[in-house]
């Protein structure tokens, strides 16, 4: 194996200084357009391959942009992060995709890498338990970043305090699962189930309000409010649904759910057809996400749409061409329901 070639011998061919070659590699001074021209020809000619962290330390690295998601699994990550690094690629930046198991520990320490990275943005996905940990630990990246000339980004996260300098990009979860609380009680249901939900958790929290309300709008007291299993999951989906199924003999004493997502809705799809049950025949049932699972369970699962890779897309549009942040800049998405053949109307005798 050969040795390395170095600048140095780049400047060689090229018969300029160390110096010159150095200014038309980094792009950051102008230099002649002959000497440009014999330089890039000694770049090709040698196979010369810049090295990455002299560009960084010199200020001229490419530039990077990362996302920080829970796990690679979920689609709903998946689909923020897709959209992540469509829109970086697009403006010639570098995506990173880095997971952290939700562990607030692992966190912090990869947006400390990613500001000795000089990332240009850190993007943060998914929901939270909001207490005062959680806002000091968001002011403290925030401005850690800020003070390294990065951009931090909450994407499907609650804003911190006022004078934080962060990016805030949502989805309008609350009026999502209004929506489709609205849509089985417009079919007559009155019986709902919410499956799934994470209490102190701001996503879960956010689609129990949005549940409630659709129950008080028309005209169900509180008393009506059926909240069951306590987060959401393939597992907890199922066997929540087999508990409740125990509980009432295989009668069910419900006549529609609103599942937390729609992995916990296809698990309680499956409880339900063991026991006999057709959906939607004898109970209807909606998810939440529009995860690809929701169209290709049987029968076809009536979700709300949730645009993960416009979220991801829009952190990286605002991140690169905002204006410095003095506080939360705070962006709503909306959400919208994708009707297809979980739910019937309800046939009272």
């Amino acid at each position: 194996m050969g040795e390395r070639v170095t600048i140095r011998d780049v400047a060689a061919r090229a018969g300029v200084s160390v110096a010159t070659a150095s200014r038309v590699l980094s792009g950051s001074h102008a230099t002649s357009a002959g000497a440009r021209t014999k330089v890039l020809r000694a770049v090709k000619d040698l196979d010369y391959v810049i090295n990455p962290h002299a560009r960084a330390l010199a200020g001229t690295g490419r530039k990077t942009v990362a996302v920080l998601i829970s796990q690679v699994t979920s689609p709903f990550y998946a689909k923020v992060a897709q959209g992540v690094e469509e829109e970086s690629a697009k403006r010639g930046r570098l995506c990173l995709v880095c997971t952290t198991g939700g562990d607030p520990a692992r966190e912090l320490a990869v947006v400390q890498m990613m500001r000795e990275q000089a990332a240009e943005a850190v993007v943060l996905v998914g929901g939270v338990a909001e207490d005062e940990d959680y806002r000091a630990r968001m002011a403290q990246y925030a401005q850690a970043l800020a003070a390294a000339g990065s951009r931090l980004v909450l994407c499907g996260r609650p804003a911190p305090a006022p004078d934080v300098p962060a990016i805030v990009v949502e989805y309008d979860n609350e009026a999502g699962a209004h929506a489709i609380t609205s849509h089985l009680l417009g079919a007559g249901h009155r019986e709902i189930v919410l499956l799934g939900y994470e209490p102190g958790h701001t996503t879960g929290e956010a689609r129990v309000a949005g549940y409630l309300k659709a129950l008080a709008d028309h005209g169900l007291p509180p008393s009506a409010a059926r909240l069951h299993g306590t987060h959401f999951s393939r597992i907890a989906g199922y066997e929540v649904m087999r508990g409740l199924l125990d509980a009432c003999d295989g009668r069910p004493d419900f006549t529609a759910v609103v599942a937390g997502d729609d992995e916990s809705a296809a698990a309680a799809m499956r409880a339900l057809q063991e026991r006999g049950l057709r959906v939607p025949e004898d109970i209807s049932v909606v998810g939440y996400n529009d995860d690809p699972v929701a169209a290709d369970v049987t029968p076809r699962l009536t979700t709300v749409h949730i645009p993960a890779e416009e979220l991801g897309r829009t952190a990286v549009r605002l991140a690169l061409d905002g204006p410095p942040a003095t506080g939360p800049e705070r962006h709503v998405l909306g959400t919208h329901i994708v009707i297809r053949e979980s739910v019937r109307p309800l046939r009272r005798i």
